[in-house]
């Protein structure tokens, strides 16, 4: 991990940058803040300065500067320059080549990758002038991450928020990494909860929001990956680039995967897929509130990742990854799950924690395969994937390419089975 530095301006949602500082930090990266003049009118530099433990840059000729001109200095010691909030102002800067504080000559003085979250009025956003500067920088090979849509400051609702902390330490670890490292291969990735039906309007589901699953396929994506993501019901916008499969049930769950397995080098099982099922399906009419109580049999749903192992038996592809939701006993079960279920790689985590698990953007988990167990620390979920991928690439380039079938899937007795058509699926994004 390297030198971030953090460039904050002068906008409300400069609060943000310090989430984005820490998000960073946990993520491994030293990381030191250059404020503007305007940016103190915001927020303060004593909580950059606590949570970078790094002194904060407001000054181009502060007293006590190194005797090395110190924007040359730093330009040559960081590994990315991160601009968030991006103002108006800052970007016409930037596209001008303006230097008239230490933020601006900085950007001149440096080489590494830049990455600029822009944040401002609706009209501004899209007003020609800040259209053309940004096309201008992202022409230059300035990374560009949001703004996001909704409800901002000035009242407005429309684009021009400050995207979230969590898209921009990703986006951040994103211009980082080598790209195209996954190029050629075929992931499927599962993500989200799924939904047993009752009846029409009741259902057994688990708090699973899909984003680390989402997170997965988007890295994967941007690792130049063929990316199948088989998506059960998630509030969350599916992932840009990749195939999107549309699932609700556990059963609609294992037959998209299994249709489609024997084209794939890796299958990453980031969904919460639902252990039991209704006996008998759903009702068709609404089930009638007593006065008593309500009993109802459930039956065990297809383990799909214990078939994935059984099916690949002594093949090496696809490559298998689990993951294991916990709430005691976490590396001990996941090594257990990853002996049962014959599989390369288990990702498992205690989702009892306020901060990590479901519904949240943060997660902690340990990553157990044959070799044993490593601790994955505290970060956001889009940070968290890199650790996971690094090891996926680190296996297939152990494991020989195996033919593919180019047709159909796999059915429960391990033979190739032609794919039919199923309600929501085959969908594209």
């Amino acid at each position: 991990m390297g030198l971030i530095a953090l460039g904050v301006t002068g906008g409300i949602g400069a609060y943000k940058a310090i989430e984005i500082a820490r998000g960073l930090h946990q993520g491994g990266h030293d990381v030191v803040a250059i404020m503007t003049a305007s940016a103190h009118k915001f927020v303060g530099r004593v909580t950059f300065e606590a949570i970078t433990q790094r002194r904060v840059i407001t000054d181009q000729f502060a007293r006590g500067a190194n005797a090395d001109i110190e924007h040359i200095a730093l330009a040559s010691d960081i590994a990315a320059l991160v601009v968030a909030p991006a103002t108006a102002n800052i970007i016409g800067k930037l596209a001008l080549g303006i230097a008239d504080d230490f933020l601006t000559t900085l950007y001149l003085a440096t080489r590494v990758p830049v990455l600029l979250a822009p944040a401002m009025n609706t009209n501004m956003f899209s007003h020609e002038a800040v259209a053309q500067n940004l096309s201008t920088l992202r022409a230059r090979g300035v990374h560009i991450v949001g703004p996001g849509e909704g409800y901002l400051a000035c009242g407005w609702i429309g684009k021009g928020r400050l995207a979230e902390p969590a898209d921009v330490v990703a986006a951040t670890d994103a211009i980082l990494r080598p790209v195209g490292s996954l190029t050629g291969q075929r992931l499927l990735v599962t993500a989200g909860p799924t939904y047993e039906d009752l009846d029409p309007v009741r259902y057994l589901g688990n708090r699973s929001s899909g984003r680390m699953g989402l997170a997965v396929a988007a890295e994967a994506v941007r690792r130049g990956a063929r990316v199948v993501l088989v998506l059960g019901p998630s509030a969350l916008e599916p992932t840009p680039g990749a195939e999107l499969v549309r699932v609700r049930s556990a059963a609609q769950m294992h037959d998209a995967v299994m249709t489609r397995v024997a084209e794939m080098d890796a299958v990453v099982m980031a969904a919460a897929v639902a252990d039991y099922t209704r006996s008998g399906g759903a009702e068709p009419q609404k089930i009638s509130k007593r006065e008593d109580a309500l009993t109802m049999t459930l039956t065990r749903t297809a383990d799909i990742l214990a078939e994935l192992g059984r099916w690949r038996a002594d093949r090496v592809r696809p490559w298998l990854v689990g993951f294991a939701a916990e709430t005691q006993d976490v590396v001990e079960r996941a090594t257990a799950k990853l002996t049962q279920k014959r599989i390369d790689l288990v990702v498992a985590n205690d989702v009892s924690r306020f901060d990590a698990g479901f519904a949240v953007e943060t997660n902690a988990a340990v990553r157990v395969d044959a070799d044993g167990a490593t601790e994955l620390p505290l970060q956001p979920k889009s940070a968290l994937t890199g650790a996971i991928l690094d090891r996926v690439e680190a296996g297939l380039s152990q494991a020989p390419e195996t033919a593919h079938a180019t047709h159909g899937g796999v059915g429960d007795s391990g033979d190739v089975v032609d794919p039919v058509d199923r309600p929501g699926e085959h969908e594209s994004s």
